[in-house]
């Protein structure tokens, strides 16, 4: 077991070396230093004590999001609709945080609550045609981020619009902020929350019967039905926790960061998450780390077009580099394993 988890680690980090490495080659094709582009990358991440709590800020999202991704990796459902959860339940959060005045303390958790619900609720018509019709998961959610952000961005424009202002609605009451951890920068208790949530859930997974379960829904479902396990029921439940975590992404980050809902509040936030799951190989925790890295990467980049001939999007590319090289690594592995199999009946 030691051996597969070393294999696994060190195979994600040869992919992120491959990916840098493409990524530096791209970069040279357009005219500019890699060794520079990956010191400023490094310097507006890590420069200074404002630069660190903005790549933390950067980062919760994306872990929050992991984390729901981990949730239906490690259930054998691939939640790709998380980038519309997390828009969801931060209009719910808004919606309660502008529009229903609470007691302070009572009105944050009441507004991160509707944000869960209405992440479950977003996911639950693809979680059901999943587990009544066997329909792919994958392209039901990812078809239901488009139809979430339009909707969200409807109800911003024509229903609840701030007069005079943006496509944004009325900022929320002072009583439903999420409380900030430094007074220089926006960095808030949303970081507690998704370190609590990574480290909760690896727990539950590793010690709980009902972790086991969802486990080998994931790695084995036909032995788990085997062993008495309801596989749809299971795959339909990880499916609205995965959604629930999404939702509450978006209620972090109404809450503690913009209070109020806009266009695009967070784009990409979502995708990030699931990439940051991915490249942590479905482990909760090892999230924490990969959705660091990918906050150091959003947050330096704001350096890149200041210092540098570089553009930002040269970010994009790299994590799709990741993608690539991640996707590719897990095939390799795949296919070893299955000719170690063949090996071994032979004998």
């Amino acid at each position: 077991m030691m051996n597969d988890r070393l294999r696994a680690v060190s195979g994600q980090i040869i992919a992120v070396a491959v990916a840098l490495i493409m990524g530096a080659i791209i970069i040279l094709m357009v005219g500019e230093s890699p060794v520079r582009v990956f010191m400023t990358l490094l310097r507006g991440a890590f420069g200074d004590q404002a630069k660190i709590a903005g790549t933390l800020l950067q980062t919760t999202p994306i872990l929050i999001c992991g984390v729901a991704a981990c949730v239906g990796l490690r259930g054998g459902m691939f939640n790709v609709g998380i980038e519309g959860q997390l828009f969801l339940g931060g209009f719910a959060a808004a919606w309660v945080g502008f529009a229903f005045p609470l007691p302070a303390g009572i009105h944050m958790l009441a507004a991160l609550a509707l944000a869960v619900v209405a992440g479950a609720a977003w996911v639950a018509i693809p979680a059901y045609f999943r587990a009544r019709y066997n329909t792919n998961e994958v392209v039901s959610t990812i078809l239901s981020n488009y139809v979430a952000v339009l909707l969200t961005s409807y109800f911003t424009i024509f229903l609840f619009k701030r007069p005079g202002g943006w496509s944004e609605t009325p900022p929320i009451l002072p009583t439903a902020y999420l409380p900030g951890i430094f007074d220089f920068s926006r960095l808030n208790w949303g970081l507690v929350i998704g370190l609590v949530l990574a480290i909760g859930a690896a727990l539950v997974f590793r010690y709980t019967s009902w972790g086991y379960g969802v486990t080998m829904v994931g790695s084995a479902p036909k032995f788990a039905e085997y062993g008495g396990v309801n596989v749809k029921w299971q795959g339909f439940v990880v499916l609205l926790l995965s959604g629930a975590v999404g939702g509450l992404a978006g209620g972090v980050e109404t809450l503690g960061v913009h209070h109020r809902f806009m266009e695009g509040f967070a784009p990409g936030f979502g995708f990030d998450g699931l990439i940051a799951a991915l490249l942590a190989n479905g482990s909760p925790v090892a999230t924490i780390f990969t959705a660091l890295f990918f906050g150091a990467l959003r947050n330096g980049s704001l350096l890149l077009e200041v210092d540098t001939g570089a553009s930002r999007e040269i970010i994009t590319v790299i994590q799709a580099l990741i993608i690539l090289s991640v996707s590719a690594q897990a095939l390799v592995r795949r296919r070893g394993d299955s000719q170690a199999g063949e090996r071994r009946w032979k004998f």
